[in-house]
């Protein structure tokens, strides 16, 4: 596991290519460290999750799934979902590029993320019944809220589909040919780190509660809207509109709270 800085985007990278990048004990702390040290970097206006040597994936490392602990040490299962707790609350966009295989633990890293984008040629399962695992339940809520009952087709057989259908079923946000994936990812990129990130975090928060309650509670909308106002963000914003400029957003987030306020 590593982690990348090039200007306002930290790239998180899965580095285990002779395994197709297959999460091990040791990974899965290592990425929840990681979310954190990038959320705490007010610097970064996008994380991208990708990994290396041509597959995003392939799952959890089998070896280490039923692997003995020491006494309180957590075990597999707890270190696997807090790393995924961690990188689905970043409050930054985070974008999965994904190559190769996106299997088991991969495809659920995918789906912790908030944009997916894939290339012809990967190839994506989500295989406990393989298994016989009980699918966790966060991991499980994640799934259903992005491909609704449709999740169960994939959940019951653990059968990987290609990106077209990936993309058919709302896996996916875009398809790309691979010599095309570096060029897109980077234009992505540029466009996310111009936006507002008061923005961009406002609406993970709200839309994480409509999913949740099936409404934006009142108090929260009131809060970003607060935020807002005395950040200088929508002052910023208006006023670039009228002055025919690029904006200069100020908000950054706040110290120690991953950038959220």
């Amino acid at each position: 596991m590593r982690v990348e800085r090039r200007g306002a985007v930290a790239s998180v990278v899965l580095d285990r290519p002779d395994k197709r990048n297959a999460m091990s004990y040791d990974m899965w702390t290592a990425l929840e460290r990681a979310c954190h040290d990038v959320g705490d970097d007010r610097s970064v206006r996008v994380v991208l999750v990708r990994g290396a040597g041509g597959h995003f994936c392939a799952g959890a490392d089998i070896g280490d799934l039923l692997a003995e602990r020491p006494p309180g040490e957590p075990g597999f299962m707890e270190v696997n979902m807090a790393a995924e707790h961690a990188l689905a609350g970043l409050s930054r966009p985070t974008v999965a590029v994904i190559e190769g295989d996106c299997i088991g633990g991969g495809a659920a890293l995918a789906i912790d993320c908030d944009i997916r984008l894939a290339t012809r040629g990967a190839r994506f399962g989500i295989t406990p019944a393989k298994l016989g695992v009980v699918y966790p339940a966060a991991s499980l809520e994640r799934v259903v809220r992005l491909l609704g009952p449709s999740a169960k087709r994939l959940l019951f057989t653990g059968d990987l589909v290609d990106a077209d259908e990936a993309l058919r079923i709302g896996l996916v946000d875009e398809v790309l040919e691979p010599e095309h994936l570096d060029e897109r990812v980077a234009a992505l990129c540029a466009t996310l780190a111009s936006r507002s990130l008061l923005t961009q975090v406002a609406v993970k928060e709200m839309v994480a509660a409509v999913v949740e309650h099936g409404t934006v509670p009142e108090h929260l909308a009131r809060v970003w809207q607060h935020e807002a106002t005395v950040s200088g963000e929508t002052a910023e914003g208006v006023a670039a509109f009228s002055e025919r400029r690029p904006p200069v957003f100020p908000w950054s987030g706040r110290s120690g709270s991953g950038g959220q306020s």
